[in-house]
């Protein structure tokens, strides 16, 4: 088969496109503040999933309120919360702590974490550290 120099560009960005990320969807960093609604909203121990497209889940534990990535260490790949409070990234099969440490590869960096503050109005903030990579 020939290809013209433009065909070939069209499709290998094409083929690119369709590999970084999970599912198939873009992989979002948090790169600015996120008002993540009412501290109430997160009274209950468990892990948030709503901000997983933000880059984040928000996680209740003893108390502690915290946010950290939802996106894998190894491959940018979004992970996902399993039953347990750990963490699965079902792109290459790494596995992390409820904490975010790493408890099995490829990844051997543990998820960031990220600044956690209340507002005026009680409303969670989540904003990026400034030394996520």
């Amino acid at each position: 088969m020939n290809l013209t120099r433009r065909e070939f560009v069209i499709l290998s960005s094409a083929a690119l496109a369709g590999c970084g990320g999970s599912e198939g969807q873009a992989v979002q960093r948090l790169v600015a503040p996120v008002d993540a609604g009412r501290e109430s909203d997160y009274a209950a121990n468990g892990t948030y999933g709503a901000f997983r497209g933000r880059g984040f889940f928000l996680v209740r534990r003893g108390g502690e309120l915290f946010a950290i990535s939802s996106v894998c260490t190894h491959r940018a790949c979004r992970i996902k919360p399993r039953p347990d409070g750990s963490f699965l990234c079902p792109c290459h099969g790494s596995t992390f702590t409820p904490e975010g440490h790493v408890n099995k590869g490829p990844a051997t960096r543990d998820l960031p974490r990220y600044r956690v503050t209340l507002d005026d109005r009680r409303h969670v903030i989540i904003s990026p550290l400034g030394n996520e990579t």
